[in-house]
C-alpha cells in the first residue's frame, strides 16, 4: 500500500473526506487508503527532513537494525535513533524484534509502506 503525506491542513482533508463520502452515497467503489495531513508545508518539511527521507528510503531496501542503518548512512547512532522516534511518532516507520542469536533481541526499523508520496500545497 501507498503512504500519501500532504500538506493542506483540515480544509485539503475536508475536501478529501467530503469526495469520498459522496462515492460511497453512488454505491462506488473505494480504494484503501493510508495517509496524514500536516497543517502546512513548513510543518511538514519540519518533520520529513532530508536526513529523515533518505532514512525511510534506505530502510525500503531491506531490514536494518538501528546500528546498521547509521552505518549505512554514516550518521551518530543517537541521531538516528533520535530520527526514528520522530518518524515512528508521525507513523512513517515501525519498530519489530527479532532474536538475534548469542546476543539476545535486536529492534528493526520497518516502513510503513512500500512508497509513499509527499503531496504539498503552498
Amino acid at each position: 500500500m501507498k503512504l500519501t503525506v500532504r500538506s493542506d491542513g483540515f480544509e485539503g482533508w475536508t475536501k478529501r473526506a467530503k469526495a469520498t463520502a459522496q462515492k460511497l452515497d453512488r454505491g462506488e467503489k473505494i480504494e484503501p487508503s493510508f495517509g496524514f495531513t500536516f497543517e502546512s508545508p513548513m510543518q511538514m518539511f519540519e518533520v520529513l527532513t532530508a536526513q529523515r527521507v533518505r532514512l525511510v528510503e534506505t530502510a525500503r531496501t531491506r531490514p536494518y537494525s538501528i546500528a546498521a542503518l547509521a552505518r549505512e548512512l554514516r550518521r551518530d547512532p543517537k541521531s538516528v535513533r533520535r530520527d526514528i522516534a520522530k518518524l515512528e511518532k508521525y507513523r512513517l516507520v515501525r519498530m519489530r524484534e527479532e532474536i538475534n542469536p548469542g546476543h539476545g533481541r535486536v529492534k528493526i526499523v520497518v516502513p510503513v509502506a512500500k512508497s509513499f508520496d509527499l503531496v504539498t500545497k503552498f
